[in-house]
Parts: structure tokens; sequence; C-alpha cells
């Protein structure tokens, strides 16, 4: 990899964050790459500035912050194809980020970088579109939004709990109506995020695959379910007087949805990249650690592996 120029974005209010971000850009300035460096958080987004001003390509991304400013990353990065080394700098969870510990050398960090010593990791994303009406209709009336964990679609309000009714489509054909609190679709890499909260399945990341997860729903019989990954799901608000059915992206408010139109979610068309530095890297691993699955309570010795 050439580290001509380097976008570096840091979690907004952070100071751990900022100031290693400081440090990589001086690190990167002496090995003459040009630095583009900024806060990243809900109220600020440096990425389009960073794409406009650019006068040359963007060799990575580095993030530093926690899996929110991985997710801002690759929604804005993910179309111009920009590798993204997150790390976990003052993060909490940290399933979409380097561990801190493999990046605190970080000169030597550079020099694997420029050596090529990493690997890319490719996720599946998602976008969202609002029409007007069936699904003849082509010609959305709101931007494309993306999302590398979900697409939710529930209602939002400042003085009480909306109860939502909507219903899906998939492939042009009505599978069911829900009421409850909305539906969130999903990711693999998004599985072990709302969804799972929510008590919709994990799927391996190295998978392309759609889940539609209804959260908390009036029905015992309304389940998630997994869908191929050419699949375009359909979603229609109902009953929905008071105009509160929103579109949300990665947690983020992306529009309102009027009743009438339809939200058109599907595979987006390309996906973002992750650089990864452990060389153990392991997914299963990952949800170990992270989801602290701990098994059963009294654990057994496996005497049988070694023979």
């Amino acid at each position: 990899m050439q580290l001509n120029q380097v976008i570096i974005a840091h979690k907004a209010g952070d100071s751990l964050s900022k100031s290693w971000a400081e440090k990589c850009a001086r690190q990167l300035e002496s090995r003459n790459c040009r630095v583009l460096m900024g806060p990243s958080g809900p109220q600020d987004n440096p990425y389009p500035v960073f794409l406009a001003s650019s006068t040359q390509p963007i060799d990575m991304a580095l993030v530093l912050g926690g899996d929110g400013t991985a997710l801002s990353a690759a929604r804005n990065l993910a179309a111009d194809r920009i590798p993204i080394l997150a790390v976990n700098v003052g993060g909490n969870l940290g399933f979409l980020t380097e561990s801190f510990d493999v990046f605190k050398d970080s000169e030597k960090v550079w020099d694997r970088l420029a050596s090529d010593l990493y690997a890319i990791q490719r996720r599946m994303m998602l976008q969202a579109q609002v029409f007007e009406g069936n699904s003849s209709n082509l010609d959305p009336v709101s931007d494309r939004f993306f999302a590398l964990n979900e697409i939710c679609v529930k209602p939002a309000s400042a003085d009480r709990m909306i109860t939502s009714i909507l219903e899906m489509e998939i492939d042009g054909e009505v599978v069911d109506q829900y009421q409850g609190d909305g539906l969130i679709i999903a990711t693999p890499t998004g599985s072990t995020a709302y969804t799972v909260a929510a008590n919709g399945p994990i799927v391996h990341d190295g998978m392309q695959a759609i889940t539609v997860t209804p959260i908390c729903p009036m029905s015992l019989s309304s389940r998630p379910i997994v869908l191929p990954a050419g699949s375009v799901v359909s979603i229609w608000p109902l009953a929905d007087y008071e105009l509160n059915t929103k579109l949300w992206t990665d947690s983020v408010l992306g529009t309102s949805i009027w009743p009438g139109q339809r939200v058109d979610v599907r595979m987006a068309e390309y996906r973002a990249k992750f650089i990864i530095l452990r060389e153990n890297y392991s997914y299963y691993q990952t949800l170990r650690e992270k989801l602290q699955w701990a098994g059963a309570r009294i654990r057994y010795s496996n005497n049988h592996r070694d023979n």
C-alpha cells in the first residue's frame, strides 16, 4: 500500500483518540504523506469535505474510536473503495475495530502497510431508498441511504412510545404485517448489533444474507427471517396518523416516511473494506470475547481432542 494521502478521523469529544490522531499525523507527514484529519461523531461528518478537497487518490482512512466511528467511515467511504483501518481508541465494545495493542507501536504499523503485510476484509452493506406507491414506481423520492449494520424502520416521538404497524414485501410479495416497535433489516455484520439485542439470528460476517427482525412484536408468530442477499425488502408504514415513522441507518436518523410511501432495502453494490492487522484473526474468538460467551456453568475437559 502506498501512503501518499491518508484520512485520519478521531472520535469527536474524546481527548485520547484526538491525541493519537495528532501523533499519527506527525508520523505520516514525516513520511511525506498528506494527511486529512478531523473529528467524527453524531454532529461531525468530516468525510464529504475530505473527499471533495482531496487532490489525489486517498490510500487509506485511519479511524480512531469505537464501532460508531467505524460505521460512519464505512457509510461514507465504501463507495470510493477506500480501505479503513479502524482502531479501538476511546471506544467501548469494538466489534469492528482492531485492538489498540496491535496498533500502539504505530511506526511499525506504517511499515507493515507499506510492505503489504495486512489483510482486507470486505463486508456487505445495505442501501435504502424511499418511493411513492407500489413496486412498479421506481422513481425515488429520497437520496440513497447506506448502512453497514442495519436499516431500521421504527417511529420516533418526543413525548410517548409509539407502536408502529408495518407491512413487509419481499421481492414484491406481501409476507406479513407487523405491529410493534419496528423492523430491523440487517447485514451479517449487523447481526451482532441491534439485531442480536432484538433476539435475531447471528450470521457469519463472511456470508451474504439479509435478516429481518421484528422489534418487540405484539404477536408470538412474528419471527426473524434470513433472506438471500439478492432480495428486495419493501416496508410500508400503515395507520401512521401522527407521521412518526422514521428510517434509521446504523442508528442514525435518515429521513421520515409517510403513509403511501415504501422503503426498499437491498444489498449495496459495493462493500466496506476493513484492514486486518491481527495475524490470528478469528470470527469465533471475536464472538466469544465481545459477547462474553460463558457456555455451561460447569466446564468439562475434552480429553478426546488429543487422542
